[in-house]
């Protein structure tokens, strides 16, 4: 009988997920890197140390670029090393982990510092009114994503739905809020 080699296992307190991502892209390493918390399952598929691939469970709606840049904000959880997945993913993107630590902690930065310009993450997001701002000036994206912020029940939400990155998310709702389409609803 063959001996499986033993799991690579490990809690991201010790090794925090942007050192383990170094490690697997420079080792070339095959599998998929599954991320627990006590709330979330996170997984990265890796091909030959790119990241292939990511999602978070629960929420399939989650770009893979998006779902891993989540990922690298959490700070406690376990991961393992699991073999490579037969799994084949429509999208896939490939990148190499220094690029994607690289921008993820540029749009973690500016993220962090347009959080204070932003309502809390239960906040519900409604239209300014009266709307003194013509509708037809704002961007395709723009008014999509005012849509979405309309029909969402809270600003987390917003976030999960977008299909921007979290940063292009928060600067777009920046940009709606100080043009005089949006702001938060008051508290009940």
């Amino acid at each position: 009988p063959t001996e499986e080699a033993p799991r690579m296992t490990g809690n991201l307190e010790e090794i925090p997920l942007p050192d383990l991502l170094q490690v697997f892209g420079t080792s070339r390493k095959n599998g998929v890197l599954v991320i627990r918390t006590d709330s979330r399952i996170g997984r990265i598929y890796l091909d030959k140390g790119l990241i292939h691939y990511a999602i978070i469970e629960g929420q399939p709606e989650l770009p893979p670029v998006k779902a891993v840049y989540r990922m690298l904000e959490w700070r406690q959880g376990l991961f393992e090393l699991d073999p490579p997945s037969q799994q084949t993913f429509d999208h896939p993107v490939d990148l190499s982990v220094q690029e994607v630590l690289m921008e993820g902690f540029r749009q973690q930065d500016e993220l962090n510092q347009l959080r204070s310009r932003l309502p809390g993450p239960e906040s519900r997001m409604m239209l300014k009114t009266p709307l003194e701002a013509p509708l037809h000036e704002l961007e395709p994206t723009h008014l999509d994503l005012l849509q979405t912020a309309l029909n969402c029940p809270s600003l987390d939400s917003v976030f999960d739905r977008s299909p921007h990155t979290d940063l292009e998310t928060a600067q777009i709702l920046v940009n709606l809020m100080q043009r005089g389409y949006l702001m938060a609803a008051p508290s009940r």
